[in-house]
């Protein structure tokens, strides 16, 4: 007989095919879910990046932005940035929102007394692009006496349109709510809601004092003659001396860009790992459904079917089912990112619309193609290459072993599945080392299952029948131990893995208060009433602690020699070079600060500047005691020696800063104080009527708010990873449904001849229990270390927070994902007690 013709051979296996995937329905459900997750997470991220720069010129507010704090540009300078094109000037600044009565008392209900806002003046050009949206009106310049709010101050003080409003020295009249702040992404992040003056109007508050913390920042609508990234890069290079910060459009909210780039990384690989371990479970599936066609294989071969005709048959119906998943995902996939957009609402920074993302879907759909050819080619390769007789024989006898031409095969498509990997990730080292640790969990997995089986086989056989049974069920001829092991261990890995994550996670949100946390923060207190300060919080709180440092600004411009603004590219985990920082001096080692390199000044120290450096920044850089230091403060470079390092314990909520200097280098610049206040909070509302009063321009930043924000952040994170987790453990489930669907036959075979000796269902039922629960004891171990290593790198190396897992949590999830595991196993067998002995027999 002749080789069968493609057409002919479709027709056979169209025939063969069920029209509802009996048998291949696993393969389907694998693939389909991999591929939807990996789908939907590439069309997310793409299509926030895609909004993000589709709109840069709104975000950003012009063409190009050169941003500066505590200081304006000079007027040379700006009639340099009019020759450019329009020009916008805003000024940005924390300041106290308080309440006015009509009638010059309080306001009104039981809203509080004051709210820390982000105070903007605008001027008449603002915005150059987009369009400031109000609730009830059309936005105009405004004069010096109006004022507009956003949304969740209006709540706050429970204030409307027409109400009077105070910030420092001026009261201003409400004129309408912001519905939408064109800039508001570029702005970055803020500790409060949003407040928009004129520029004059900001001027007539008296807030704007030397030493005020403030942002300005020139919004240039560019002549088209100009292209943004050769003016920003000319400014940078002319001016790289001054500490101005400069974007263009083309990255207009960069630490938003950062953000979702690496988080869509980071779940993209959480959704491929995924798709390997679903990859398992197609090949058990496919081996399941081939040997289901064992007969029907070794008849064609006894006619006369070459081992390509069996190849190619089989192959036609496995590729149809896979390729139908794959589109099924692709579909969902590039459906789900609207709904996500939905449900998260003010989570995410945009919110892009339905748009198809061509390079994600096919980069998924490849994803696909890949695990499916190199999963299902070792089932397929054993159909082809053994002969009739072996095939019948396989019920009760199981060859191994792959032919050269398979196994090259399967190492080109590993290869490419590596290679698209790598090539299509931010950071292909981190991409490298996650999939080479899945890669390592599975070949220890399968080496393990290989380890039980042959353990199995040298131990003296049990007295009970039961155990007996449920031993020899680990090596007997057709056993499917590997593949349970690897099943129930990806299983109880995941779980413990997630729980790992989550209680971790928790234990940062609660470890954002420190035991001993101040109540406020307060910032711009004029450096010369220090006293005045102690004196107002010692008459409202005279049990308070107080922790006054003075504030600065500066940026590094230089370290060991090497100019930041000639870096190709900021070192990783360097976040501290970019843009400006606090900066402090004292002449005692400041609280919540741990010397571990080099000496403390004196405190009468006036020599050549020193400064004094946290020690990850001086890791992260390269530079230790002794090496020089360039900081940009208010326009005027200091090249500063290294004097010491510290250990900075960020989780006090207190003041920590990155460069600290002896009082002699800087005490004569114009700078303001901020103070911590650590009471108890019933003095709250007082205290910020008490000091307001006094000091109009000060900035009173309630420390619960913020923690509240930072919980906030912390738990849509650890929802987002338990979402993209859910997959994995799915996929660990349908591996585990495969590896029972593939020992189906086998166990089937079993349970009639043990059933005609006379074994009851629940004998039967039992075995099988003890040879699942043998597995998952032997397992429990392994997936615990294997789990917590898996969270420990995702907490400490991916998010940098502290590894504090709950144990007993942890342990109680492993305990609940087996028996989860177990009940699964023992539902799949449940069917199989109720085969009859008489069909059984006739299909062996």
């Amino acid at each position: 007989m002749s080789g069968l013709s493609w057409r002919t051979g479709w027709r056979i296996a169209r025939r063969d095919l069920h029209l509802g995937f009996r048998g291949l329905r696993l393969l389907f459900l694998c693939l389909f879910l991999g591929v939807a997750a990996l789908a939907a997470i590439g069309s997310l991220t793409a299509a926030i990046t895609q909004e993000l720069s589709d709109r840069g010129r709104v975000i950003l507010g012009g063409d190009i932005e050169i941003g500066m704090t505590q200081r304006e540009a000079g007027l040379g300078d700006k009639e340099a940035f009019r020759q450019l094109g329009t020009l916008s000037e805003t000024i940005r600044m924390r300041a106290m929102a308080q309440r006015v009565g009509r009638g010059g008392g309080q306001g009104r209900g039981d809203a509080p007394p004051a709210v820390l806002t982000e105070l903007k003046g605008v001027d008449a050009v603002y915005p150059l692009y987009g369009a400031l949206a109000l609730r009830d009106g059309v936005y105009r310049p405004m004069d010096a006496d109006h004022i507009l709010i956003g949304v969740a101050l209006a709540d706050r003080l429970q204030v409307r349109r027409g109400d009077p409003l105070r910030y420092g020295a001026a009261t201003f009249t409400i004129s309408d709510i912001i519905a939408d702040e064109p800039d508001r992404l570029g702005e970055g992040f803020t500790l409060g809601p949003v407040a928009i003056v004129s520029m004059e109007g900001l001027r007539r508050t008296g807030l704007i004092q030397p030493g005020s913390l403030y942002a300005t920042k020139y919004r240039i609508r560019l002549s088209p003659r100009y292209d943004p990234v050769i003016v920003r890069q000319d400014w940078e290079k002319a001016r790289a001396n001054e500490g101005w910060t400069f974007k263009d459009r083309d990255r207009a909210a960069p630490g938003a860009n950062r953000f979702i780039e690496r988080m869509g990384q980071f779940l993209s690989l959480i959704g491929l790992a995924a798709l390997v371990i679903a990859g398992i479970g197609v090949s058990n599936g496919v081996a399941s459904y081939l040997a289901g066609k064992r007969g029907g294989i070794a008849t064609l071969k006894v006619l006369g079917a070459t081992s390509t005709d069996i190849a190619r048959i089989y192959r036609m119906q496995v590729g149809v089912v896979a390729l139908l998943g794959i589109a099924a995902g692709l579909i969902v996939g590039a459906a789900l990112p609207p709904l996500v957009v939905a449900i998260a609402g003010d989570v995410l920074p945009v919110s892009p619309g339905f748009r198809l993302h061509p390079l994600p879907l096919l980069a998924s759909a490849a994803y696909g193609l890949l695990i499916a050819f190199l999963f299902t080619f070792p089932p397929l390769a054993k159909a082809r290459t053994q002969p009739a007789a072996a095939i019948f024989r396989g019920a009760v006898e199981t060859r191994t072993g792959l032919d050269r031409r398979s196994i090259a095969a399967m190492a080109a498509a590993g290869a490419l599945l590596v290679l698209l990997a790598l090539s299509t990730a931010r950071d292909p080292l981190f991409s490298a080392a996650v999939l080479g640790a899945v890669a390592a969990v599975l070949l220890l997995l399968l080496g393990l299952g290989a380890a039980v089986s042959r353990l199995a086989r040298r131990l003296p056989r049990p007295r009970r029948p039961l155990l007996r049974l449920a031993l020899a069920n680990l090596h007997r001829p057709g056993a499917q131990t590997a593949a349970l092991i690897v099943a129930l261990g990806l299983a109880l890995t995941l779980f413990v893995t997630l729980a790992g994550i989550e209680t971790s996670l928790d234990a940062e949100i609660r470890n954002v208060v420190p035991k001993k946390a101040p109540a406020q923060i307060v910032l711009d207190i004029p450096a010369p009433q220090q006293a005045r300060f102690r004196q107002i919080v010692a008459a409202q709180a005279p049990e308070a602690q107080l922790n006054i440092v003075p504030v600065l600004r500066g940026t590094i411009t230089a370290y060991d020699g090497q100019r930041v603004a000639d870096l190709k590219d900021v070192p990783e985990g360097a976040w501290f070079l970019r843009g400006e920082r606090g900066v402090t001096y004292s002449a005692t080692l400041p609280e919540g600060s741990d010397l571990v390199a080099g000496q403390w000044w004196p405190k009468d120290y006036r020599g050549p500047p020193l400064v004094s450096l946290d020690a990850e920044a001086a890791k992260t850089l390269g530079i230790g005691v002794g090496d020089t230091l360039t900081v940009s403060i208010l326009g005027r470079e200091i090249e500063a020696r290294i004097a010491s390092l510290r250990k900075v314990n960020w989780d006090t909520m207190g003041f920590n800063y990155i460069l600290v200097f002896p009082p002699h280098t800087l005490a004569s610049a114009p700078h303001s104080v901020a103070a911590t206040i650590t009471m108890d909070a019933r003095h709250n509302a007082a205290m910020t009527r008490a000091l307001l009063a006094a000091f109009p321009g000060v900035s009173v930043i309630a420390v619960g708010e913020v923690i509240d924000q930072v919980g906030t952040i912390l738990t849509q994170m650890s929802r987002a990873i338990l979402v993209a987790a859910s997959v994995a453990i799915l996929a660990g489930i349908a591996v585990l449904v495969g590896a029972i669907a593939a020992s189906r036959q086998a166990r089937s075979y079993d349970s009639v001849i043990l059933k005609t000796l006379g074994a009851t269902r629940a004998q039967l039922l039992g075995g099988q229990a003890l040879e699942y629960g043998l597995l998952a004891a032997i397992l429990a171990l392994v997936a615990l270390a294997l789990g917590s290593a898996a969270a420990w790198f995702v907490i400490v190396q991916v998010f940098d927070f502290g590894w504090a897992p709950d144990w007993p949590i942890v342990l109680a999830t492993l305990a609940g994902g087996a028996l989860l595991t177990l009940g699964i196993g023992l539902a799949g067998s449940i069917p199989l007690l109720s085969v009859r002995p008489a069909n059984a027999l006739r299909q062996v």
